[in-house]
């Protein structure tokens, strides 16, 4: 099969796949504040880490959401580690609320101060990783259309990990069961790992 976006057979792919193809995908749940000191925690599938020296992250944001918002007038948030034990406490911060509603207390969720930045991150998650912006960028087609899509860059600053998962000297990421975004209602939770050793140029 093959099809153009947009042009694809509707009654064969009645849903877009596009998710489904570009997965497993990081769920980056994001802890951002207003100037007012308004609260914003949501969770976002397009979010990754993007180089490690410095650790730079990202997240996209389909249409200009309170986190993009906030982010651009503090320049700080937090990525806070989903995982299956906090998965429904994740899937209920997704929910459209209006501006000013604290989706971490409607989820019955305890914040808790971060070190560096504003935000407060989620007491309960393993890891979270605090940020300060870099850039917003929005998006655009190749042709130059615009696209409500803006792209958030962060350089992190500080980091906050549970020391129950540091086992040898590194995290235990299986142990954590962390959390990703797949198709349509789908996840998936990482339980088990493999190794493989970066081969050398022979």
């Amino acid at each position: 099969m093959f099809y153009e976006h947009d042009k694809r057979d509707l009654s064969v792919l009645p849903h877009d796949p596009f998710k489904a193809i570009v997965a497993p995908r990081p769920i980056g749940w994001i802890t951002s504040i207003s100037l007012k000191g308004q609260v914003n925690l949501a969770p976002y599938s397009f979010f990754n880490g993007i180089n490690s020296k410095p650790n730079l992250v990202m997240f996209a944001s389909e249409g200009r959401k309170d986190s993009v918002s906030f982010i651009g007038e503090t320049g700080e948030f937090v990525c806070n580690l989903a995982t299956f034990e906090l998965r429904e406490k994740m899937n209920a911060t997704a929910a459209p609320f209006p501006r000013g509603v604290d989706e971490m207390e409607r989820a019955g969720l305890a914040p808790a101060p971060s070190r560096i930045v504003r935000p407060p991150r989620v007491a309960a998650s393993p890891c979270a990783l605090e940020c300060k912006l870099i850039t917003i960028v929005p998006m655009a087609t190749f042709d130059g259309r615009p696209v409500d899509c803006h792209v958030v860059f962060g350089q992190v600053v500080g980091v906050h990990i549970d020391d129950r998962f540091i086992v040898g000297g590194r995290l235990d990421t299986a142990a954590m069961k962390p959390i990703a975004r797949c198709g349509y209602d789908e996840y998936a939770v990482v339980e088990s790992l493999f190794s493989m050793k970066r081969p050398t140029a022979t």
